[in-house]
C-alpha cells in the first residue's frame, strides 16, 4: 500500500495529518497490515500521500465505532463507503479534534514528569469528551501508560511520578465504569492479573472494554492466584476470562498458574491475556488455548463469543 514515488513522509508528518499517535500507527501496521510503509537508507519509515489517507480513513472509522480489526482489510474505496453510510461517522470532520493523539500523550507524559495530577486528570477528561470510549483507551490510556511503565523501567521517571499517574488514571477509569451502568444480562466477563502482576490499569481497560461490548463485567483488581479466579468465574456464570501481563516480563512461576487456572475452569470459558508482557508468556498461554489480544481484538472476541 505504500507509494512508490520518490519521497515520503516521516512519522511526525503522519501524526500531525491524521491525528493518530505514532504508537497507534505502528500496532496497526504490525498487527493489522493497515498500511505498509517504505523504508529509508536508515531504516526510517517513509509514508506516501496513499498511506496517509488510508490512515486517515481508518481513524475516522474508528472514532465512529469501527474496530480496526474488522475493517483494516477493507479497500479505501470500501472505506469511504462505510463512512458515508455511518452517519456519525460523516459528522466527525466538522468537529475538529480538541488535539491528536500524539499530542494528548506528550501532554500527559509531561504532566506525569511534574507531579501535576490536576493537569493529566484534566487532560484525560478533555480526550474523553473529543473520542469515543473505545478510541480514548487504546489511543491514549493505553500508549501513555506503556510510555509511563518504559520510563520507570529504564530509570527517566521517578517511582513517585509513575505512582501519580498510576493513582489518577485508575481513578479515571473507575468514572468511566459508574457513568457506564454495566449491563444486567448478557454474558459474564472475570477480568483480573495473575498472582504476582501487580500492575492493573491493563486489566481496568479491559472490564471496562467488555463492559461497553455489553458482558457482564466483574474486575477482581490484581495479583489472584488462579483458584480465587476460577472460584469466581464459576460464581460469576463466566463464559470468559480476562488476563492483563505488563511487569515482570518473564516470572517464571506463571506458566504453572496459567496451568492452574485451565485446570479450575471449565472447558468452555476462554482465556483471553494481553498486555505489554503478554507476548513473553505466549509459549505458556498456547499450551492452555489462550487468546493473546490488545483492547481492539479482545472487543472482537468478546462480540464473537457473546455471537455464539
Amino acid at each position: 500500500m505504500a507509494g512508490s514515488g520518490e519521497h515520503g513522509h516521516t512519522m511526525g508528518v503522519v501524526t500531525r495529518r491524521t491525528g493518530l499517535s505514532a504508537h497507534v500507527i505502528r500496532v496497526w501496521e504490525r498487527r493489522y497490515g493497515a498500511v505498509t510503509p517504505d523504508r529509508s537508507g536508515t531504516n526510517r519509515r517513509l509514508y506516501s500521500d496513499a498511506d496517509i489517507e488510508r490512515l486517515r480513513l481508518l481513524h475516522l472509522a474508528t472514532r465512529a465505532g469501527h474496530s480496526i480489526g474488522r475493517i483494516a482489510d477493507l479497500s479505501d474505496d470500501r472505506l469511504a463507503e462505510l463512512l458515508r453510510q455511518d452517519t456519525h461517522a460523516e459528522s466527525v470532520p466538522a468537529r475538529a479534534p480538541i488535539a491528536s493523539s500524539s499530542e494528548l500523550i506528550v501532554g500527559g507524559m509531561d504532566a506525569v514528569r511534574r507531579l501535576d495530577a490536576a493537569g493529566l486528570e484534566k487532560l484525560l477528561s478533555r480526550a474523553a469528551v473529543d473520542m469515543s470510549q473505545q478510541q480514548l483507551l487504546e489511543e491514549i490510556i493505553d500508549p501513555l501508560m506503556q510510555g509511563i511503565g518504559q520510563a520507570w523501567q529504564d530509570g527517566s521517571l521517578r517511582i513517585a511520578d509513575e505512582h501519580m499517574a498510576t493513582a489518577v488514571v485508575r481513578a479515571f477509569l473507575c468514572g468511566l465504569r459508574d457513568l457506564r451502568q454495566g449491563p444486567t444480562a448478557g454474558p459474564g466477563l472475570v477480568v483480573t492479573t495473575p498472582t504476582g502482576q501487580s500492575h492493573e490499569i491493563g486489566a481496568m481497560m479491559a472490564a471496562v472494554t467488555g463492559t461497553a461490548a455489553g458482558w457482564r463485567s466483574v474486575y477482581l483488581g490484581p495479583d489472584l492466584p488462579a483458584d480465587e479466579i476460577a472460584g469466581a468465574a464459576r460464581r460469576h456464570g463466566a463464559r470468559a476470562v480476562a488476563l492483563s501481563l505488563v511487569f515482570p516480563l518473564e516470572d517464571p512461576l506463571i506458566p504453572a498458574e496459567l496451568q492452574r487456572l485451565r485446570r479450575g475452569l471449565d472447558d468452555g470459558i476462554q482465556i483471553i491475556a494481553g498486555g505489554r508482557a503478554a507476548p513473553s508468556y505466549r509459549r505458556a498461554l498456547s499450551a492452555i488455548g489462550a487468546v493473546v489480544a490488545d483492547l481492539g481484538e479482545l472487543r472482537d472476541h468478546l462480540i464473537d463469543i457473546a455471537a455464539t
